[in-house]
């Protein structure tokens, strides 16, 4: 062990005892932060608009904080852009990250000095509970490099504004930076392409043992390695390549080719950060599901989804929830978000401790016909049809067909751009659909009806996605492509990346 890694050990390992106290008591852990959040903001506007001051229980919590999306919390947050103090949080944000939004356009959402520090230490501790519970700290004696936006911030009325993969680079300890990669100045670069390149001249030399980003966008890197170098794996690059870290999407479409292209399977440590907050990360190796992170100055409200939408909805707190029903996420933090749905959905794994998966969007589902598919049933109808069949998936998005131009009953059709097709198509989407007929008994009930017919499978050209995601401006940082759509917006512009 060397140097680093032997002095960072005994953290690491304090820092794992930790996570075992306050997951073991996630339950108190939240009505805690519920009463410190409420008394914090107690004399702020929002506060005295909703009278915190009167919130005892979490029955007087939901009848004072109504469920928003942004729209809904804006005129809080321009009065916050505007210079005013005490609105949402005491003070003004230490940050602003700026995200975009599907209906409200550019968002803004506030990061207090409370929670800034928290967003970074979330992913250390989750990076040195690794370490505690494998033995593996051998990545902290090399580079690691996290693929991200860019660091550079505007300010709005003296407020750094920035995406907060790029605000996070400023989080960095200097104790840290000394290993990471790219350097400011590439990280700097917009050009998502243009970054890469210059991203790959300053690594592949490097002692790279840690690598950090979103699936998709790491493979584009793994690819422009190989490219560069004409070796076959980037464990021939990197041979002391050791741990990835990733989150953002589900890692299960991409895992057989990146670990072709690694050379190996190796291991990973998933994270779940938002702009409003670091929400949960992998605990255990092996795992399913993620912990909550629960005694982080975030306080979590669960809505069947289902329900989102209604005026009404039922809302349950972390003691209430029930494994395996597919809850919309609502968040309370420390930097003055309020009854906030991040437009999430989870379901619980476990209740000891607290762990979740993220199944979908709560505006990303097919429901042309009342079936309300969502992302984690398309993903694990395809994923295992596909691994029995040794066909690999590079990406992949499915919407309705209604009004079908050949005639005939409607259906769903799955655009797919394969790393290697299937020999027979049409088996395979029957294959699928069947799966997808197990996933969801609505969908079961539409086909059976005569209502849908079977699916139908696009293949696509190489590229096609990301020639996609290049045209609205969204080629990598922290973007993703949506697995759902309930129209054919995507789906449209990708017919003609139609295979021959």
């Amino acid at each position: 062990m060397a140097f680093r890694s032997f002095l960072v050990r005994p953290f690491a390992k304090s820092i794992a005892r930790s996570i075992a106290r306050w997951s073991a008591k996630a339950v108190d852990c939240q009505e805690k932060t519920m009463q410190q959040i409420v008394s914090k903001a107690a004399n702020t506007a929002f506060g005295r608009d909703h009278g915190f001051s009167k919130i005892k229980t979490y029955e007087d919590f939901k009848r004072a904080i109504p469920i928003r999306d942004y729209e809904d919390l804006k005129p809080y947050i321009e009065r916050v852009k505007s210079g005013e103090p005490d609105v949402l949080w005491p003070g003004r944000p230490a940050y602003f990250a700026k995200t975009s939004g599907t209906t409200s356009g550019v968002k803004y959402i506030p990061m207090s000095k409370e929670s800034t520090p928290l967003h970074f230490g979330t992913a250390r501790n989750a990076a040195f509970n690794y370490f505690a519970q494998t033995g593996n700290g051998h990545w902290l004696d090399g580079k690691m490099i996290f693929l991200s936006g860019s660091p550079e911030l505007e300010t709005v009325n003296g407020i750094p504004t920035g995406r907060l993969s790029g605000i996070s680079n400023h989080l960095v300890p200097a104790w840290l930076r000394t290993n990471q990669l790219p350097s400011w100045k590439t990280n700097c670069i917009e050009d998502w392409e243009e970054k890469l390149e210059r991203i790959v001249d300053e690594t592949v030399n490097s002692d790279m043992r840690l690598i950090s980003g979103i699936p998709p966008w790491v493979q584009m890197y793994y690819e422009r390695l190989l490219e560069r170098t004409g070796k076959r794996t980037v464990r021939e690059i990197f041979p002391n390549y050791s741990v990835f870290v990733w989150g953002g999407v589900n890692f299960e479409p991409y895992r057989a080719k990146l670990e072709e292209l690694v050379g190996g399977a190796i291991d990973t440590v998933e994270t779940y950060p938002a702009s409003e907050g670091f929400i949960a990360f992998q605990d255990a190796f092996p795992s399913q599901g993620l912990l909550l992170n629960a005694d982080a100055g975030m306080f979590f409200e669960f809505v069947p989804a289902d329900e989102i939408f209604k005026e009404n909805p039922t809302r349950l707190w972390l003691k209430d929830v029930e494994i395996g029903v597919n809850y919309a996420l609502i968040m309370h933090t420390n930097a003055g978000l309020w009854g906030y749905s991040i437009g999430d959905t989870v379901q619980f794994v476990s209740k000891n401790p607290y762990r979740l998966v993220v199944s979908g969007r709560v505006k990303h589902f097919i429901s042309a016909f009342g079936e309300h598919v969502i992302g984690k049933e398309v993903e694990e109808s395809l994923l295992p049809v596909a691994n029995a069949k040794g066909i690999r998936i590079v990406e992949f998005t499915v919407a309705p067909q209604v009004t079908p131009p050949e005639g005939g009953l409607p259906y769903h059709e799955w655009l797919i751009e394969f790393d290697n097709a299937p020999d027979d198509l049409e088996q395979f989407a029957l294959d699928v659909d069947a799966a997808m007929r197990q996933q969801n008994i609505y969908y079961d009930d539409l086909i059976t009806g005569n209502i849908l017919r079977t699916l139908k499978i696009r293949p696509l050209r190489r590229d096609a996605f990301r020639e996609y995601m290049k045209s609205e401006g969204k080629l990598g940082g922290q973007n993703k492509v949506p697995r759902l759509a309930n129209d054919r917006k995507i789906a449209g512009w990708l017919e003609d990346w139609t295979a021959q």
